[in-house]
């Protein structure tokens, strides 16, 4: 059976990450991970005319990297699932139509990275398809427009506002003698604690962060101390403190594992101007954990991680009636391969 407890799915046939590619903009490059990127571009509008097109482009590239670093072609794979931030996810439906590959367009903001690759390793694991590419995208420069207030008003933003990541993620799953192997995954529930804030993210999600860690512990049996990292995405200097005392109210001890979280990882704050709490976006868990995580896996510097993204699922609609902010969080773990 695939399904594993509560919210739980078991990969049975062992799918793996073939190939990967993560392509950022100039800030991740320079950040303390940029040596794990793919490409990185020297300039914030990616070689476009519009910031809508540059993040469009960046998950073209990093899609069509992906598949070179498979050894394999479009037509090879089957599935292509993704989504983004913008309205309608049109970042990823676009790319989609440059790969003509069957599509499944997904939105759980910025938990879409582990989203669309629990979705891909489903339906390969079932037997559905050879290989699914599961991949996402951000662009600071569209999403706050979107959702906070465009980047030339210059309007001051509070210490818990987090830096959008400009970057794409893409892997393709299917099974293959070596990659990293994408061993089970559970999906999480909404979770509103009530927070209107859209600067304060973190504090949000973190609830969410929780909720899923728990369910995961729940459905597998295991523990904090089975994995040597469990990495979120993107609580930030916010909210993973947050996450780790709600842990221990429930009497669960994260100082068993190396607890971090992406958008703390992909920028220095004490050297990078405007981080502020830490970075967010579809896009950091994307890169970090397709980037700089995987090689990590590959190299056996670390045996089995869970990855926990989480999305806050407001719009500027919603924001603008009043309403709280729904949250919700995907784990997957992934474990070294040979």
């Amino acid at each position: 059976m695939k399904r594993l407890g509560g919210q739980s799915w078991k990969f049975d046939s062992r799918p793996r990450i073939k190939g990967s590619a993560t392509v950022v903009g100039p800030k991740e490059g320079e950040g303390p991970l940029g040596a794990d990127f793919s490409y990185v571009y020297d300039n914030l509008e990616i070689d476009e005319s519009t910031w809508e097109k540059g993040e469009r482009r960046l998950l073209e590239r990093a899609s069509f990297m992906a598949l070179i670093n498979s050894n394999l072609t479009k037509e090879d794979v089957q599935f292509f699932i993704a989504g983004d931030l913008m309205n309608q996810i049109i970042s990823a439906s676009f790319a989609a139509r440059k790969l003509a590959i069957p599509y499944l367009g997904v939105f759980g903001a910025c938990s879409t990275s582990m989203e669309s690759l629990a979705l891909a390793s489903l339906i390969v694991d079932s037997g559905g398809a050879e290989y699914a590419l599961a991949g996402t995208v951000s662009h600071n420069c569209t999403i706050e427009k979107q959702f906070r207030y465009p980047t030339e008003y210059g309007a001051q933003k509070p210490p818990t506002a987090q830096y959008t990541v400009t970057g794409s993620g893409c892997a393709v799953v299917g099974h293959a003698e070596r990659g990293v192997i994408v061993d089970c995954a559970t999906l999480g529930r909404i979770v509103d604690m009530g927070i209107k804030d859209p600067f304060n993210m973190g504090g949000a999600m973190a609830p969410a962060a929780a909720d899923t860690i728990l369910s995961h512990f729940k459905d597998t049996g295991r523990g904090p101390e089975d994995y040597d990292m469990i990495v979120t995405g993107d609580l930030a200097s916010v909210g993973l403190p947050i996450l780790k005392e709600l842990l221990q109210k429930q009497g669960v001890d994260p100082d068993k594992t190396d607890m971090n979280d992406c958008g703390l990882m992909i920028y220095d704050r004490e050297k990078q101007a405007d981080i502020f709490a830490g970075g967010s976006g579809c896009g950091c868990s994307a890169v970090v954990t397709y980037g700089h995580l995987l090689k990590k896996l590959e190299k056996r510097e670390l045996n089995r991680i869970l990855v926990v993204a989480t999305g806050a699922l407001l719009s500027p609609l919603s924001y603008q009636q009043g309403n709280s902010i729904p949250c919700i969080a995907h784990a997957v773990a992934l474990e070294s391969g040979g």
